[in-house]
């Protein structure tokens, strides 16, 4: 029962965290499931990450898989809750008030400064991942030409993420990775 304390806990703290999307949260997710409580792997985390990113609906439904892996179906459903019940009301209440302020002489400022709040934490986010997943050159080179794949085509990202977990799985298959 204190485990299901523990990942209301976590997840509701991390909830909050996620200004820019849940990649913001990484680091710190990092930090608790993996360090501090030692619930998963940083290996099994990038994966149920990557599990997410792949999935339909919201990335960060991967909480789920965490809360799981402590409290099975309950612990599954607390780890859900907590996520996004305190995000879903807080943004709720900032948007009522944010309409309010809409003549507001200092909203623009704040935009500005919180856009640039969100892509710093993006940012530590994709770094602390980039350090668990790229662990040798093939892998840094996977990275890099998905990155710029990504970043000067449109294409869908699920399909360079299912090619990558194939190649990730013919190495391990061959003994390559």
């Amino acid at each position: 029962m204190k485990q299901l304390w523990d990942l209301a806990g976590v997840f509701a703290y991390l909830s909050l965290l996620t200004v820019g999307g849940g990649m913001a949260a990484f680091p710190e997710l990092k930090e608790l499931t993996v360090n501090t409580y030692q619930w998963v792997s940083f290996p099994e985390l990038l994966h149920f990450y990557s599990l997410g990113q792949l999935s339909p609906g919201p990335n960060m439904m991967m909480v789920a898989s965490i809360g799981a892996v402590v409290g099975h179906i309950p612990g599954a459903i607390v780890a859900l809750v907590a996520f996004f019940l305190p995000t879903g009301l807080l943004t709720f209440a900032v948007g009522r008030l944010w309409t309010h302020l809409a003549t507001w002489r200092w909203r623009p400022a704040i935009q500005t400064g919180l856009g640039s709040v969100a892509v710093g934490l993006v940012l530590a986010g994709a770094i602390i991942m980039g350090r668990g997943a790229i662990t040798d050159l093939f892998y840094g080179a996977i990275g890099l030409a998905v990155f710029l794949l990504l970043w000067r085509t449109k294409i869908n990202p699920a399909y360079p993420i299912i090619v990558s977990g194939l190649i990730g799985m013919g190495m391990h298959y061959f003994g390559l990775g």
